[in-house]
């Protein structure tokens, strides 16, 4: 059967949803409801003092027809992390598992084929009606699950032009690790303001020149054998396609370096050859075609062979075409 794919991503919802809400101290069981609307109270905790908090995971019709979700274990692992540092209340991991399994088993017929994919959205909101609670944490909130086909978010092979920013943060860096909606409105002005002045699709965000990762997705640099990345800390995401493509590279032949670099050793790296890769859920790796730096503009001549080639190893293993020996792919009964 032909399984069309929306031409914006992220538009198309499954009719229905798991919604499973915390009240009165306690986690309720799962109910369904429509996905077309969510009524919240307009004073809800999360629409005043932003405690919100989301993930990104897919699921894949493999070439057998299995269906499957791609590491869905570490996503729940990181909302729970993000909602234990927002002070929300923190999902049950069975229940909320049961949920997203459940929700791909009845949205079967809509997940397309490879290479597109259904986008998975658990969200997380603060609801208590009380605008008078700025100083503590939501003590209800409500946990839902969207489901959407989808494409690519960035098309294989397209320019992929990145304006590096020193000057400014993604966001404040203690907040950095937690996927959040307030995050991404940080850096919303800097990423508008790139597109508009340079025609940047997005922003580098390395402050005192210390290169960190974009708006939206996870950065590396693959120079020669070697992947360059910035180690773990507080103050960017730990993307599970990042850990994903560090977990793959050896395999691959590459070693790898987290570690921290500077604006001044990226461009010398880009000038001299080197790749550089964009790493996210959405975009899977997008290879960067050229950066703008001190307001000029440095291609990156060292093509995209390498970090299609990583893409390519991880993807086969979503699709079935290539054996998953890393544990990422859980079938859906």
């Amino acid at each position: 059967m032909s399984r069309e794919v929306p031409a914006v991503f992220g538009s198309v919802f499954y009719p229905e949803m798991p919604v499973i809400a915390y009240e009165n101290n306690a986690w309720q069981n799962v109910h369904w409801q429509s996905s077309a609307e969510m009524p919240f109270p307009p004073g809800a905790h999360a629409l005043h003092y932003g405690s919100e908090c989301f993930e990104g995971l897919k699921a894949f019709r493999q070439q057998n027809g299995d269906i499957v979700i791609f590491r869905p274990d570490d996503n729940i692992a990181r909302m729970r992390q993000s909602a234990r540092l927002l002070h929300m209340p923190v999902p049950e991991a069975d229940t909320y598992r049961a949920a997203l399994f459940e929700l791909v088993k009845r949205a079967a017929d809509i997940v397309p084929d490879a290479p597109n994919a259904l986008y998975l959205r658990p969200t997380l909101v603060g609801t208590d009606p009380v605008i008078g609670k700025a100083g503590s944490g939501t003590t209800s909130a409500l946990l839902y699950i969207l489901a959407s086909p989808v494409g690519d978010y960035f098309k294989v092979g397209s320019p992929m032009k990145l304006l590096v920013e020193t000057e400014h943060m993604r966001c404040a860096p203690h907040m950095g690790r937690i996927k959040c909606g307030g995050n991404y409105a940080s850096a919303l002005p800097w990423v508008v303001d790139a597109k508009e002045k340079y025609g940047a699709n997005q922003v580098l965000f390395c402050p005192g020149g210390d290169v960190q990762e974009t708006g939206a997705s996870n950065f590396m640099l693959i120079q020669g054998d070697e992947i360059i990345t910035k180690p773990l800390t507080a103050e960017f995401l730990h993307g599970v396609t990042r850990a994903s493509v560090l977990q793959i590279a050896p395999d691959l032949g590459y070693r790898i370096s987290e570690r921290d670099f500077t604006v001044a050793e990226l461009k010398q790296a880009v000038e001299g050859g080197a790749e550089a890769i964009l790493t996210g859920t959405a975009a899977v790796i997008s290879p960067v075609t050229a950066f703008v730096i001190d307001g000029k503009e440095v291609p990156v001549t060292g093509g995209q062979e390498r970090g299609l080639a990583i893409r390519k190893a991880i993807t086969d293993v979503q699709y079935g075409i290539a054996p998953d020996r890393y544990g990422w792919i859980h079938k859906v009964a």
